[in-house]
């Protein structure tokens, strides 16, 4: 394929331009703090709301001058042309929402207003119910190794430049694509790299006739001189290609079991995604292979933090669905053998905790001890049927040992008067069980 640029241009939609004003709600998230960095590099004036001004996405739009309130109260919302919002503010602070609705202007959630700055460029992008950000961030690694200087978003932090966002001039938009509420359904992507399809977000879908359905969709939007880079002959994959008006490419081709990676080797099956893709984008194999191996992972995946003063090496993961929990201990007890593996999870979700409980209650297997942290509710109300407590007595009865702790500080103190040089400690989960890691390093 041939590689060239294009300048910069207005965000635009069916020929109608996105305001040139827009107020972001909920600007610290993963997603919309890089889209704001997006939005400013494209020349728009950008504020923002934010609940949680401690969060890491903040330094970078304070550096570019976004001014950023934390005033909730919905009556002193800044005047905007256009304001964009999170999923989470959907039920956390669905007032604020209410009076953007109100005032009239064009109201857009995340995902609909990344579809729309999507539409200018050649999109790559990473969908499946694990490992998106592992592969997107080693996707934007690749593409740069290759000259196609790429603009791109990614759901974490970049260990190589410490960001969620990149600015490129290029005409390929590297995006992680997210199936829940059929978020995804938003972008047309010229290349669509599926890592895998899993039962998750069932408080959205039915089940996963219904998430496969959706994917589905999404590769029936390729066009026919597109690519949907995936393993055709899983079962949960095979039925969403049916019908398909693209190229199929089978990643597992570009597998090899020796490729040198800096992360852990389980990632070695979200690099051959990558390899599938550069080929398809005229990337010679030896620079994408080189840049994988160069490749220092994201903020949150198996991200390793320091050691505590006992000597305990402490890491922290993203993982929250019993797939990628059970995939990352095994492939930690594979590669740190010998050493004592203690685990402070995070539960995600009641309705995720509830209805996977058989499969969490056996994904520690790897595991020699357990902590578990309240449930992080996110977007639900609490559901008093489902506690941590009674995930920890169902992991106790598949043979590991597990306790629930009622708070993150309890947490902490336990581990640090407990671990040591013989000891990983690993905090997993995607609410704020990371704060953990960080303190028994500080400490």
């Amino acid at each position: 394929m041939t590689m060239h640029t294009s300048p910069i241009k207005l965000i635009t939609s069916n020929g109608v331009e996105l305001p040139r004003r827009i107020h972001i709600i909920g600007i610290g998230g993963i997603g919309l703090s890089a889209l704001a960095r997006l939005l400013v590099h494209r020349g728009h004036v950008i504020s923002g709301t934010e609940d949680n001004p401690s969060h890491e996405t903040l330094d970078g739009l304070r550096a570019e001058g976004v001014p950023i309130s934390e005033d909730l109260e919905p009556s002193h919302l800044p005047q905007a042309e256009c304001y964009l919002y999170s999923d989470a503010w959907l039920t956390k602070h669905i007032a604020v929402l209410e009076e953007a609705r109100r005032r009239g202007a064009l109201t857009l959630s995340y995902f609909e207003a990344l579809g729309r700055v999507a539409q200018e460029y050649q999109v790559i992008a990473v969908a499946g119910a694990h490992g998106k950000t592992t592969t997107t961030a080693m996707m934007i690694d690749v593409a740069e190794a290759g000259g196609l200087d790429p603009s791109a978003i990614v759901g974490s932090l970049r260990a190589k430049t410490g960001s969620n966002f990149r600015a490129g001039g290029g005409v390929y938009f590297i995006v992680e694509a997210d199936e829940y509420r059929r978020h995804f359904l938003n972008f047309t992507p010229h290349i669509l790299i599926i890592t895998n399809i899993d039962a998750d977000h069932l408080d959205y879908y039915k089940d996963l006739a219904d998430i496969q359905s959706a994917f589905r969709e999404l590769v029936q939007k390729i066009p026919s001189d597109g690519f949907v880079v995936c393993d055709p002959d899983n079962a949960a994959v095979k039925p969403v290609l049916e019908g398909a008006h693209c190229t199929i490419i089978d990643y597992e081709k570009y597998f090899d079991p020796q490729l040198p990676l800096k992360v852990l080797s389980l990632h070695r099956i979200n690099a051959a995604a990558v390899l599938a893709a550069a080929q398809v984008l005229g990337i010679s194999q030896a620079t994408a292979r080189q840049a994988l191996a160069d490749f220092t992972g994201t903020w949150r995946r198996f991200e390793y933090k320091g050691t505590t003063k006992s000597g305990a090496i402490v890491y922290d993961d993203y993982g929250h669905h019993p797939t990628e929990v059970k995939t990352t201990l095994e492939s930690v007890r594979q590669q740190f053998q010998g050493k004592h593996l203690i685990v402070a999870f995070h539960p995600h979700l009641y309705s995720r905790t509830k209805i996977l409980m058989k499969e969490f209650s056996e994904a520690f297997g790897a595991a020699d001890d357990v902590i578990l942290a309240p449930i992080f509710a996110a977007r639900e109300a609490p559901d008093p049927s489902v506690t941590s407590e009674i995930l920890a007595q169902r992991i106790r009865e598949h043979g590991t040992p597990a306790q629930a702790m009622s708070s993150l500080e309890l947490i902490a103190g336990y581990l640090e008067n407990t671990a040591g040089p013989d000891d990983i400690v690993l905090t997993m989960g995607a609410g704020d069980i990371y704060k953990v890691a960080e303190t028994l390093v500080s400490r």
